[in-house]
């Protein structure tokens, strides 16, 4: 996985923008952020505590807990470690997290191609 790649998924999904957020990229969705990007290398995407154990029980060397003072928040990928497929299904679940109830479900010609073509 590349960081171009994580780019042009976190930008299928609808509604999507890329802005600034504090010097570094972010994607979000109605300017909810739901994924930043720190560095080249890595991408941090916002989620719920249980998600985030889970990637991080799947593929440790893949993702890490991202802490925001006494709050896990989300999980940072190292992007050329990580499984394009676990990417998609992560950013997919951090954008239905702050988009806004309208937009749900989001219909299945919608998702990335990568997403449609694993199912």
């Amino acid at each position: 996985m590349t960081l171009a790649e994580a780019r042009r998924l976190a930008l299928a999904l609808p509604e999507t923008t890329e802005e600034d957020h504090h010097g570094i990229p972010s994607f979000r969705v109605r300017n909810r952020v739901f994924a930043t990007v720190p560095d080249g290398r890595h991408v941090r995407v916002m989620l719920d505590a249980d998600v985030i154990r889970a990637a991080v029980n799947d593929d440790p060397r893949a993702f890490a807990e991202l802490w925001w003072g006494k709050k896990l928040s989300g999980v940072t990928v190292a992007l050329a470690s990580a499984d394009h497929r676990r990417v998609t299904e992560l950013l997919e679940e951090a954008w239905r997290r702050v988009a806004p109830k309208r937009l749900h479900p989001v219909a299945e010609d919608d998702l990335p191609r990568a997403r449609r073509r694993a199912r």
